[in-house]
């Protein structure tokens, strides 16, 4: 009978050692990025908002006030909710795979087809140009995306009939390199060096006299981005 007690009780408490090592597991997965943390994680969030022009600080991986407030300047203009935070859906913005992630999504699988159609686009359009260039011709479409006077999509931007020579001449369908993959994302996640413009051309190849009326907002390589 003693016996039986003591493999009663060991089993007790080999059972409660695993609810414990499960909780704290769930504990860890389920931490994000916030203020006061510390992680590599903290410096692949500074880097990339140091790159976009949201964070002008150190990249220290320390999560302080400057990065706390590029986080809410990022979350808002990428329309998240601007808690300061860097949680799952503001980590995936950002290109960034948090640890509690889910595998397989469709909304996952739905980012990865517009950022490999924005860079079919831009390798197509703007290979060649300074990268700045190329995430440039990526706002370009995703302005127009917010733009009522253009399609609501990026493929219905990008195929609508005549906005780029890139689908009339068939290069759309080139494979883009890691250098238009990545200006792809860049612009996918909030990086705008066109100044908010919803068209760009080439001056030396334009024919079209009505494209020079629009209001200039940069100029970047071989291309005039305007609004």
């Amino acid at each position: 009978m003693k016996r039986k007690n003591i493999i009663i009780t060991m089993i007790l408490i080999l059972t409660l050692g695993i609810s414990i090592i499960m909780i704290l597991k769930s504990q860890t997965v389920n931490t994000l990025s916030k203020y006061g943390s510390n992680s590599n994680e903290v410096k692949q969030i500074q880097e990339k908002l140091k790159r976009w022009g949201y964070y002008d600080g150190s990249v220290d991986g320390i999560y302080g006030t400057k990065t706390l407030n590029a986080v809410k300047s990022f979350q808002k203009k990428n329309g998240l909710t601007v808690d300061g935070i860097a949680g799952e859906k503001t980590l995936s913005a950002m290109g960034i795979t948090s640890s509690n992630s889910s595998s397989g999504s469709s909304s996952t699988s739905g980012k990865t087809n517009d950022i490999n159609l924005l860079a079919r686009l831009i390798y197509g359009e703007a290979r060649g140009e300074p990268y700045t260039g190329q995430v440039a011709v990526g706002a370009v479409v995703l302005n127009r995306v917010k733009s009522s006077s253009f399609p609501n999509t990026m493929a219905g931007v990008i195929y609508q009939s005549g906005s780029f020579d890139a689908v009339s001449d068939g290069q759309i369908n080139l494979a883009p390199n890691s250098t238009a993959k990545k200006a792809a994302q860049d612009a996918i996640n909030g990086w705008d060096p066109s100044y908010g413009a919803i068209y760009y051309f080439n001056p030396s190849t334009a024919t079209n006299k009505w494209i020079w009326s629009r209001p200039l907002t940069v100029v970047i390589g071989k291309h005039r981005f305007c609004k």
